[in-house]
């Protein structure tokens, strides 16, 4: 299949959410990763046609979901004439294959709609490598149990490495991902080795996707780096030099952006990225102060620095979006929450001269590093 039909394909997708909310989970978490699954959905190139839910104490073996509900799934995707169903939860791939026959459409989780926009927007050799040995990672064990099932025939959760069952063996796959291993390797070598001989404080913007650190990152450098609303926009790092104050730069870099349930296999797989986050000097941990859950998403990223070894390093806390109807009065309300926090519009550059301030502050705590990057610029 060609690359054009397989976009048709996939822009030809109808999709039915289901989402299983297990024990006592909170119905705010609940309701904000549907919407975002949603989202994902979208990005992915999926058409959403209506979602179900289910709460259950624990989930089953067998489908995970309960089986009464089986028979709900399948009538609701003929009623909207569906032929994807997404779930919000991990599934194994037992499960999957169970719940294939059972309904009698395609079945994938919201991991496998991350790795295809994943694979999607990675641009870079980098990022590319990472997602590839992502992908593999998470099918070396999701292997179709027969033929009829044609789990890598086409749409989401297809792009990436090959189509066929049959040339998808645990083997060869093993092969490439040591192969993809080794040079991830490499590049980490090589990032160290840049880190070691950089004269300037190195400040990496982190955050939930689609908090505007890319727009942060062009207003403070005064470049035009790609932005977009759709979640994970920025896949590929990117550092700009930025002038902060009379004899003060710092080496800005903007991240992938973090979400709910964001799969392991993603950040191992992404982990020579990451390590820019964790050997920074100075993190700017930037939230959407107009989104209705922007203190889950804070925790998330809280959580995910932690998960990757980053939640040492210094941090500011910065409310992007401000200005924006949605953020209106809880502005004030996350500054009290958040203390030491800062409130900026990257659009309208409001506190943006505030933030580098704080910046240049916080760098001077750093002399070598300053010291080095002022006796460059007087070189």
């Amino acid at each position: 299949m060609n690359t054009k039909n397989q976009l048709n394909q996939i822009a030809s997708e109808r999709a039915l959410l289901v989402q299983v909310v297990i024990g006592r989970a909170g119905r705010i978490v609940a309701k904000d990763s549907l919407e975002e699954l949603e989202r994902l959905a979208d990005t992915a190139g999926a058409v959403v046609l209506g979602s179900l839910s289910q709460n259950r104490p624990a989930p089953t073996p067998k489908y995970f979901i309960g089986e009464g509900k089986i028979e709900e799934i399948r009538q609701a995707c003929q009623q909207v004439n569906a032929n994807l169903v997404i779930f919000d939860n991990e599934l194994s791939p037992v499960q999957v294959n169970n719940l294939d026959q059972a309904i009698g459409v395609k079945v994938i989780d919201r991991t496998e709609v991350i790795l295809q926009i994943f694979a999607r927007r990675a641009h870079s050799a980098e990022a590319q490598i990472q997602v590839e040995l992502a992908q593999l990672q998470y099918l070396v064990g999701r292997l179709p149990v027969s033929e009829k099932q044609a789990r890598f025939s086409g749409g989401i959760g297809m792009k990436g490495p090959g189509e066929s069952p049959l040339r998808l063996r645990n083997e060869p796959m093993r092969r490439r991902i040591k192969d993809l291993k080794d040079k991830l390797e490499t590049i980490q070598e090589r990032r160290e080795r840049t880190r070691s001989r950089r004269p300037w404080a190195a400040v990496s913007l982190v955050g939930y996707t689609n908090a505007g650190k890319s727009t942060l990152l062009n207003t403070l450098s005064g470049t035009d780096a790609y932005v977009d609303d759709r979640l994970f926009a920025t896949l590929d790092t990117k550092s700009r030099l930025v002038h902060l104050a009379e004899g003060v730069e710092a080496l800005l870099t903007d991240t992938v952006g973090f979400i709910r349930h964001l799969p392991h296999g993603l950040i191992a797989s992404f982990r020579s990225t990451l390590e820019e986050v964790a050997e920074a000097d100075i993190l700017l941990h930037v939230a959407d102060a107009g989104h209705p859950y922007v203190s889950e998403h804070c925790e998330v990223v809280f959580e995910t620095l932690a998960e990757i070894g980053a939640d040492k390093v210094p941090a500011i806390l910065v409310f992007n979006k401000c200005d924006t109807p949605a953020a209106g009065e809880r502005i004030e309300e996350l500054l009290k929450m958040y203390p030491g926090s800062m409130a900026v519009s990257a659009l309208n550059r409001q506190g943006i001269d505030a933030l580098k301030s704080r910046l240049t502050e916080m760098i001077s705590k750093y002399p070598i590093r300053a010291g080095m990057g002022n006796k460059t610029d007087e070189s």
